[in-house]
């Protein structure tokens, strides 16, 4: 089967209906590195305290919809799907505990040609069920390699999506190193994702690594940790957007370099990359920040 424009941009998701609870917050901010210094009483505030704080990553986790692109009638090609980019936009702060109201749409199709794929942008809103409130816009984009030239088939697209902002040449303003636990696949698979990729061996030496990969969505959940760290103060509310470019895996027990470049007073560019091996793992990524 091929990509049918239409069928897709009118896919019948369900409303996904999720519980947390503080519980399940604490979990999620262990998982993306707070707590690994046990004497830093601002990041305690993400895993204990009658207070609790959430990390504002933890959005790109709630009122997942499954994987749809898996049903024969998507006409997507599974096998070589690759999740690019993630954009998590937060209107408030996430409660330490609530259930919300998972919303998915197909926000945008594009036909990069024949050989060379096609994107498909879905935007998720993370619905607060007690009142209706939008808490956070949720964008993920996925590389579809195996889908390209569908246009030629008479089928209509979407423009092409922007440019992702590049980082600058110049040297970073401000570095934050965090550590992944050698555990951190472990951890982070019980936020909802069980892909034996990431915690399974043989799985992983069947898709060629030599060992188990970090989910990227906890690369990316660190590289919101470190913002949140160094130019936030660890006050969860002045993060309000992330968005980031997949570029290679990271691996538990490593060590995530985030390196900052300052736009404005609101705008943060940043890439992050393996220091043992140094590769960049996010690239292209972009913060948005509030006044303290």
């Amino acid at each position: 089967m091929a990509i049918d424009y239409q069928k897709l941009k009118n896919w019948p998701f369900d409303d996904v209906h999720q519980t947390y609870t503080e519980r399940d917050s604490t979990l999620y901010a262990l998982s993306v590195g707070f707590g690994v210094d046990p004497l830093d009483t601002r990041a305690l505030r993400f895993t204990y305290g009658p207070e609790l704080a959430v990390a504002p990553t933890m959005a790109a986790v709630l009122g997942f919809p499954g994987q749809w692109m898996r049903n024969p009638e998507s006409g997507i090609d599974y096998l070589k799907v690759v999740h690019g980019e993630q954009r998590v936009t937060l209107m408030r702060p996430l409660p330490a505990a609530a259930t919300i109201i998972g919303r998915t749409r197909v926000q945008s199709i594009v036909d990069k040609g024949e050989g060379k794929g096609a994107q498909v942008l879905m935007s998720r809103d993370v619905i607060d069920a007690s009142n209706g409130e939008v808490l956070a816009r949720v964008e993920q984009l996925n590389f579809c390699r195996g889908d390209g030239g569908f246009t030629a088939r008479g089928q209509p697209h979407d423009a092409p999506l922007p440019v992702p902002p590049s980082v600058p040449e110049s040297q970073a303003d401000i570095v934050c190193d965090l550590p992944v636990r050698a555990e951190g696949a472990l951890l982070y698979r019980l936020n909802g994702d069980a892909n034996p990729l990431h915690v399974d061996p043989a799985t992983a030496r069947a898709a060629g690594f030599e060992r188990p990969v970090l989910h990227g969505l906890a690369t990316y959940g660190i590289a919101g940790h470190a913002i949140l760290r160094v130019m936030c103060g660890y006050d969860a509310a002045r993060l309000r957007m992330l968005y980031a470019r997949f570029s290679a895996p990271a691996f538990p027990g490593e060590t995530i370099r985030v390196e900052i470049w300052r736009q404005s007073a609101a705008t943060l560019r940043f890439r992050a990359r393996s220091v043992e091996r140094d590769v960049v793992v996010l690239n292209n990524g972009e913060a948005e920040i509030t006044e303290a």
